[in-house]
């Protein structure tokens, strides 16, 4: 799978869409965190370059897996119904162990602690896996890593420990993060 994004403008205009509309409508229209995190879990794996030698068969599904906790019950359902990245459909598995993660390209991952939620992660350092995680679950991070800024969901993006994965992001989705650390 080594290029992802079949419609990258869209996506973006999704990605900053979502961004937007997370702190700028009115609260009763507003969609719930949740909900803002679930698009944007939906969407990442478009801005995301897996080696070549994980290139999915024609109609594959990407697996999108909530290991340990899922704070999101039917609104991940909802969001990842009827999305593609790059012809791929998004397919969800629920797990309670990293152990199982194999065959997921992105993985959102909350133990029920902070020490839970970094044994998950140290048990998927190294695969070719986008880590994703969230700062209302601790201070544990992934390769993206959740948080709310002026009432707005956002995200810091942790370039090095994707590039130590394989993983190459692209440049649109670093540039719409809180932050990014890199090796540079």
């Amino acid at each position: 799978m080594a290029r992802a994004a079949a419609h990258p403008g869209w996506t973006l205009r999704g990605l900053a869409a979502a961004l937007a509309f997370a702190g700028a409508a009115p609260a009763a229209a507003q969609p719930s965190e949740a909900a803002v995190k679930a698009a944007f879990l939906t969407k990442f794996g478009a801005y995301v370059d897996w080696p070549a030698s994980l290139r999915l068969a024609p109609n594959a599904p990407i697996t999108l897996c909530l290991v340990g906790s899922d704070p999101f019950g039917r609104t991940i359902d909802d969001a990842a119904r009827g999305q593609q990245i790059d012809r791929h459909p998004i397919a969800l598995r629920r797990m309670s162990s990293a152990t199982a993660a194999d065959g997921c390209q992105i993985a959102f991952v909350e133990g029920t602690s902070g020490r839970d939620t970094a044994d998950m992660l140290r048990a998927l350092q190294g695969r070719p896996v986008l880590t994703v995680t969230d700062s209302r679950a601790g201070p544990e991070r992934g390769m993206i890593h959740f948080a709310m800024d002026g009432g707005r969901v956002r995200f810091h993006v942790d370039e090095v420990a994707a590039e130590t994965a394989g993983l190459t992001l692209n440049a649109r989705l670093l540039a719409i993060a809180l932050s990014v650390r890199t090796g540079r």
